[in-house]
């Protein structure tokens, strides 16, 4: 049964304290009823009032960040005004992510943001889970990670262009998540504004979102977890990992195994696999030919939607100037050209090259006197890096800046790590997500 309705209709006037939820991709309010449940047995509803959003729910979230993100605002907007004509305005307002939520919650700040309310409520807790900052993108050579890259992006209409990042946002000509992580832009100036930001990521098995894009990170440690030592937060341990110095390099290797029992290994693993890589034989094509064909339909059906939510009513109060400096134009052509630069892909960088130049930022944050950037440590030069789009190291640099914690997420025991980290469903190898949860709401949630 699901907590999402009695949450939002059972507000209680005494709490001044108002926290959003926002699901992901294909996602409805019922994913996050444990964490809905969760925050109610935490804080009581004199404390806080839970917002599950349900207006992108199903594939409604075809419909691309802008479209959920003016959705959300105005789900925000209306409760808020409620409880201001109820004579019970709130004080505080925190936002948590879940996925894609965790872009269309960004761009929902950052419209809350220029409207003023921001002015008369003080944002606290900005938190995301598994949410892909910088696209799904896959930073790999070779002709099935193009095949990817570019069979993905137009299977889920304006989403599918957006997460990778192929789309032309406005008169910006740039993807919407570098518009999303402009210094300049309204969406930044909102995220700093939040007195708590943090994040938790997968090290492994999200196949929806990878390590890289949910911690923006440029390297991604976690790719042989036997070449690594990870270390753990001692109250959350084995499932949470120290966020200031999650990993290192093994000092030592292990000795290789004998031929004799790489080999033995290596052929009992292929025998036990035979019928699961037979099934797939027989059925990627069909369910290819079905995907395709339902995708084809959806994104019909999501455009359809987008053309009715553009002609709506109420719309002229989302659409505002969205970069603060007046270095539209140039942000335009300067993207234009790096698109065509970061065209050609490799899975890593040379190690002589550094993705981290301060010439290519300089005076990019010159007009931001308020805002208190801080920089969060890096060990990537312990690891390679990434061969990410020119546009994804700025992301990086620009949202590292604001400044995010990071927890890095080692969920073993259930293979989909992406449901597991928020508890999607009750199912006994989704125990680890409620760890997960239970740190987020004892360490990193100020009511």
């Amino acid at each position: 049964m699901s907590v999402v309705e009695p949450e939002r209709t059972s507000l209680d006037p005494k709490a001044d304290h108002l926290c959003v939820l926002v699901h992901g991709l294909w996602g409805t309010p019922n994913h996050l009823d444990y964490l809905a449940k969760s925050l109610r047995e935490k804080h009581p509803k004199d404390k806080l009032n839970i917002l599950v959003a349900k207006s992108n729910s199903g594939t409604y979230t075809y419909d691309g960040i802008e479209t959920g993100g003016e959705r959300v605002t105005q789900e925000v907007e209306e409760l808020l005004e409620e409880l201001i004509q109820a004579g019970t305005p709130i004080a505080k307002l925190s936002i948590v992510g879940y996925s894609l939520g965790g872009l269309i919650a960004r761009y929902a700040i950052g419209l809350l943001y220029s409207k003023g309310w921001f002015e008369k409520i003080k944002p606290i807790n900005f938190t995301t889970f598994a949410t892909p900052h910088l696209g799904v993108r896959t930073p790999l050579i070779g002709y099935h990670s193009h095949l990817w890259n570019a069979f993905g992006a137009r299977t889920l209409s304006s989403s599918g262009r957006q997460l990778f990042t192929i789309d032309t946002f406005r008169d910006t000509n740039r993807p919407i998540l570098s518009v999303l992580a402009d210094p300049s832009s309204i969406f930044i100036r909102a995220l700093s504004e939040f007195k708590i930001r943090n994040l938790y990521a997968n090290i492994i098995n999200d196949r929806s979102a990878p390590y890289y894009t949910t911690a923006i990170a440029s390297t991604d440690p976690f790719v042989d977890l036997d070449a690594v030592d990870i270390r753990t937060l001692n109250s959350h341990s084995p499932t949470i990992l120290d966020p200031d110095n999650p990993v290192s390099p093994k000092s030592t290797k292990e000795p290789p195994q004998p031929l004799y029992t790489r080999l033995s290994s290596s052929g009992q693993s292929l025998l036990t696999r035979i019928p699961l890589y037979t099934a797939l034989i027989a059925l990627i094509p069909v369910a290819t030919v079905a995907w395709t064909i339902n995708s084809g339909i959806q994104s019909f059906r999501s455009n359809k939607r987008i053309q009715l939510h553009e002609q709506g009513k109420g719309l002229d109060g989302y659409r505002i100037p969205l970069l603060m400096n007046g270095n539209s134009a140039r942000s335009a052509v300067s993207g234009a050209f790096r698109r065509v630069n970061s065209a050609h892909g490799q899975d890593y960088l040379p190690e002589s090259q550094d993705d981290d130049s301060d010439e290519e930022n300089e005076g990019a944050e010159e007009d931001l006197p308020k805002l208190e950037l801080k920089r969060t440590s890096s060990r990537k030069a312990d690891f390679p890096t990434l061969a990410l789009s020119d546009e994804q190291f700025e992301m990086i640099r620009n949202l590292d800046n604001v400044g995010f914690k990071k927890y890095p997420v080692h969920i073993k025991n259930h293979r989909h790590t992406h449901a597991a980290i928020i508890v999607r469903m009750q199912k006994p190898g989704f125990d680890e997500g409620k760890v997960v949860v239970r740190h987020w709401l004892d360490e990193a949630f100020e009511l």
